[in-house]
């Protein structure tokens, strides 16, 4: 992972999705647009929130995303089949950040090239409030603890 908070934590991979890329997802210059690329990250997400039983409640508390990134590395194509691996870093008071490789699968090209990689800062809130609140204990415990890699 190039994310700097990447590099100096150590995200523990919590969830895998295997997906097929839509020939709507492709672009005029006849790949996937940049901005399916969020969408895919997107879908790896609240698939594991939904798989803990995290979906956000509107008149209660849940995960938002304060901010999210992404870097393309090499392009996909229709025909196709993608892995998103989704990682967590360790919790903070409120917040901790998500990331995800996208990577194609199969038999078309270099499976498993590393298409891309991005993520993203959760913070849990209060939504009535419209404030952090701290993580919930369950929550927590899903998390890495706290561990800083010995710089290079």
């Amino acid at each position: 992972m190039t994310n700097t908070l990447a590099t100096t934590l150590q995200p523990t991979l919590v969830h895998t999705l295997r997906m097929p890329i839509r020939w709507g997802d492709m672009d005029a210059m006849g790949h996937v647009n940049n901005t399916v690329y969020f969408r895919y990250i997107e879908q790896a997400r609240i698939s594991w929130f939904d798989e803990i039983a995290c979906t956000p409640d509107p008149v209660g508390e849940g995960p938002v995303i304060v901010n999210a990134h992404c870097s393309f590395l090499k392009q996909l194509k229709y025909p196709g089949e993608i892995e998103i691996s989704t990682f967590v870093g360790p919790p903070g008071r409120s917040s901790f950040e998500m990331f995800h490789q996208i990577r194609m699968v199969g038999a078309d090209g270099n499976p498993g090239t590393l298409h891309a990689e991005g993520g993203a800062k959760i913070v849990w809130v209060n939504f009535p409030a419209e404030k952090s609140v701290p993580l919930p204990p369950a929550i927590c415990k899903l998390l890495p603890p706290q561990k800083f890699l010995p710089p290079k």
